[in-house]
């Protein structure tokens, strides 16, 4: 069987196309188009026009390049920087028009638990109870779990875009007073969450995205070229001194750093801060670099539960009203989910 994802992310769209043998989704091709929708999109905002329609045409390619690669339609999805418009019903409406790609959003809570099943898979059970750390553009996903999902999730609206837009618009580099000023919020945010992680004692932490890669490298681990099974750790105290050097630079220096590239280099130092205060204040000295995320959770859902469950959150999109949970929200898994 051969199946694909879309990742609608706020910078890229992302394609996975994969063959699923003996439960795991062996990848075939990836691609990818750059839209950087965080960079036009503003928190609270409708997705413009003109992006929805690079939009359109970016998931009508993805959607043609699986079909080439002999997968059938995509399993679609968008993350936060769509998900929290106020437009999101309309830009699903026209995705699906204009393209026949059921794109769908997911609430960040259902982000999270896929996302640990990726990093289930990934790391085994041998990484016993484990804790999770994933930085979006437009929110921050935690988990921990003893089994194949996770115990507990949370989502907050700590994005690596979201919050270089809310404190660091028109200042490059920024001042310290409003890095202290950011660090503050996320400690604010996180405070309730961080004290579950540090009572669930994990054995493991991992974190994915974008985001942490980019970090890790720039704090030393091994480039891309090394192949996923290299590991790549993510020390907070090396993190910690990235953050000096990311803040003495304009995005433009700091996309000459060691992993930076050019289109995260701005919202680079928000997502430091953030990773650090998480792993500072959840009691995590280290972190492993997980390659596999959400794209692969929604695969292995796929492979191990059949098409009912993304049926379900396919229709849940179409209800006429629906919004989703608050942006913090403690949730444990469901009867669903433990299944």
């Amino acid at each position: 069987m051969r199946i694909s994802v879309v990742d609608v992310g706020s910078n890229t769209v992302r394609l996975v196309v994969a063959d699923a043998k003996g439960g795991v989704p062996l990848p075939v091709h990836t691609a990818k188009w750059r839209l950087r929708l965080s960079a036009e999109v503003r928190p609270g905002e409708p997705v413009p026009e003109e992006a929805v329609e690079r939009l359109v045409d970016a998931v009508d390619e993805a959607s043609r390049t699986a079909a080439r690669w002999g997968a059938a339609g995509p399993l679609a999805f968008a993350t936060a920087v769509v998900r929290s418009a106020p437009n999101r019903q309309e830009v699903l409406r026209t995705v699906r028009t204009r393209t026949g790609v059921m794109l769908c959003t997911v609430p960040g809570e259902v982000e999270a638990e896929l996302t640990f099943l990726g990093a289930r898979r990934w790391m085994g059970w041998r990484s016993g109870p484990l804790a999770l750390l994933d930085i979006g553009g437009g929110s921050l996903e935690v988990a921990f779990g003893r089994g194949r999902l996770p115990d507990f999730v949370a989502s907050l609206p700590l994005g690596a875009s979201r919050l270089t837009h809310e404190f660091f618009e028109g200042q490059d580099p920024p001042p310290p007073d409003v890095i202290r000023a950011l660090r503050r919020k996320v400690r604010h945010q996180l405070r309730d969450v961080a004290a579950r992680i540090r009572w669930e004692g994990p054995l493991t932490a991992v974190a994915t995205s974008r985001t942490f890669q980019q970090l890790g490298r720039l704090c030393g681990a091994p480039p891309g070229r090394h192949g996923p099974f290299t590991e790549r750790r993510l020390h907070r105290s090396d993190l910690g001194e990235a953050i000096v050097r990311l803040a003495a630079l304009p995005a433009t220096e700091r996309a000459l750093l060691p992993g930076i590239s050019a289109p995260r280099a701005a919202q680079s130092l928000a997502g430091a801060v953030v990773g650090h205060t998480a792993m500072k204040l959840t009691g995590l000295e280290t972190v492993t670099i997980c390659p596999w995320a959400i794209r692969e959770g929604v695969l292995l859902r796929h492979i191990e539960d059949g098409p009912s469950w993304w049926a379900e959150i396919n229709r849940r999109n179409e209800e006429p009203g629906l919004r989703d949970p608050v942006p913090l929200r403690i949730a444990t898994t469901t009867a669903t989910a433990r299944s």
